[in-house]
């Protein structure tokens, strides 16, 4: 039973190897060969792809890149998404909108809607405080093992870290020199909620 269990470990770490191979080689003046409506034809199986496609895919390590990451993309797109109840929690992502950088930032909001960040002028800087909304399926989880959780900007900065109260909040001083919407947009626009590692 292990021999059979060592023997797939093996194979497994072998075509990871492979794989990184394939993808980190270098060719002088790599460029992106195909289309990604052609990767995307290929990896949905409406076009294969030809033995010439098939050649260029295998010569460009950056192409072969890009395949990776739409089959990756893909892959994550067809996923069944979780069920409501489903009390586990990765992470949560959200962006700055259009709208909210004409006038001061008060709000940001994650994009499955489980977590808000507030801004609240004081001291002539800001204090910024995420909050946990009570419908999030994983809420009762959170609040009861108060897990140690971070907010990214886009560039990865730590924006917030700490420990939820009782009431789903964590607030901290804002660490940057300039306000949070030209913050954001200096980085993405986007941010991130996430259980430290």
């Amino acid at each position: 039973m292990n021999s059979a269990r060592d023997e797939q470990d093996a194979k497994a770490l072998d075509a990871r190897l492979r794989e990184r191979a394939l993808l980190t080689r270098a060719v002088p003046q790599d460029r992106l060969m195909l289309a990604d409506a052609t990767l995307l034809a290929a990896l949905d199986g409406s076009r294969a792809l030809t033995p010439n496609e098939r050649k260029v895919l295998a010569a460009s390590p950056l192409t072969l890149r890009r395949f990776r990451q739409l089959s990756l993309e893909r892959r994550a797109a067809l996923a069944p998404a979780p069920a409501a109840n489903d009390a586990r929690w990765a992470g949560s992502t959200g962006m700055l909108r259009a709208a909210s950088s004409a006038a001061v930032l008060e709000t940001l909001v994650t994009d499955d809607k489980y977590w808000t960040l507030n801004f609240l002028p004081q001291d002539g800087g800001w204090q910024v405080i995420l909050s946990l909304s009570a419908q999030a399926p994983f809420a009762a989880r959170l609040l009861s093992e108060q897990p140690q959780l971070r907010v990214l900007d886009g560039g990865g900065a730590i924006v917030l870290q700490g420990r939820l109260d009782a009431d789903g909040e964590c607030e901290r001083a804002w660490p940057f020199d300039t306000a949070p919407a030209p913050h954001f947009h200096l980085y993405g626009a986007g941010f991130a909620v996430e259980p430290v590692a």
